[in-house]
């Protein structure tokens, strides 16, 4: 089997949308977990998606929000909540594509530490832990991907004392991250780069991509049985640099 994945949060796919074709163009992923799309299914771009190669399926939600798969087998089993979470927001969407299970994540950002979206965020991952631990055991091939808007470690964040006890590095949010993988998933850029300092999202303010200002928030994590034969797994850089681009990059994952 080989299987390539990658997340790209883009930020509107209106405005990225050629960033999109051109990047399907030079890696042709068999899966892109897109999040952020801010269109919703009636605004799809179908037809351009379908020129490019691939099939949709799409959540989607005006302005805000939104996630869709870009596949090239149909997806099955299509599911776009977290059972027993009841949200407006179109955050989630998870598939079957051949005998993997996909699941497509755009985790609450949380604001700041002291906001009701942090409480929201928080209670957001206990469901969605609670649904992981289901899903792991029904799936032996899972892989769950998206902007987790959590950078798990000091090396994912390029100043840690800056950041420390605010949104995205709190330690609750960590430690959410670390409850995930307690139920055997693995993050799989850690698994192939143990000690590389790499971000996927830098800030639109403060010039803070050149100045190399960025966090590692968007994440692949994998069942082990995926992760053993894990390849290859990239933080492509090259559409941030692009004029509009989105304020992350795509994450890409090759088991074989």
């Amino acid at each position: 089997m080989i299987f390539s994945i990658a997340t790209w949060n883009v930020n509107s796919l209106r405005v990225r949308l050629p960033h999109v074709q051109a990047w399907l163009g030079t890696s042709k992923p068999d899966v892109l977990a897109l999040q952020e799309i801010k269109v919703t299914e009636a605004d799809f771009p179908y037809d351009e998606i379908k020129a490019a190669g691939y099939q949709a399926v799409v959540s989607g939600q005006r302005t805000y929000n939104g996630v869709a798969l870009l596949t090239r087998q149909p997806a099955r089993d299509v599911l776009t909540d977290i059972p027993g979470l009841e949200d407006t927001q179109r955050r989630v969407l998870a598939a079957t594509i051949g005998d993997v299970r996909v699941i497509n994540l755009y985790v609450p950002n949380g604001e700041s530490v002291n906001s009701e979206k942090y409480q929201y965020k928080l209670n957001w991952l206990k469901h969605l832990h609670a649904w992981l631990k289901d899903e792991i055991k029904q799936h032996p091939k899972l892989v769950v991907l998206g902007d987790f808007n959590i950078a798990p470690h000091n090396i994912d964040v390029y100043n840690p004392k800056a950041w420390e006890g605010q949104v995205l590095f709190s330690p609750p949010e960590r430690e959410a991250f670390q409850g995930l993988l307690r139920l055997g998933l693995f993050d799989v850029f850690r698994v192939v780069h143990s000690d590389l300092q790499a971000f996927s999202w830098w800030d639109y303010r403060m010039n803070a991509y050149k100045r190399k200002m960025g966090l590692r928030i968007d994440h692949i994590l994998a069942t082990e049985p995926l992760v053993k034969n894990c390849e290859r797994c990239i933080i492509d850089e090259n559409p941030r640099a692009l004029e509009r681009p989105s304020d992350h990059a795509p994450v890409a994952a090759r088991f074989i």
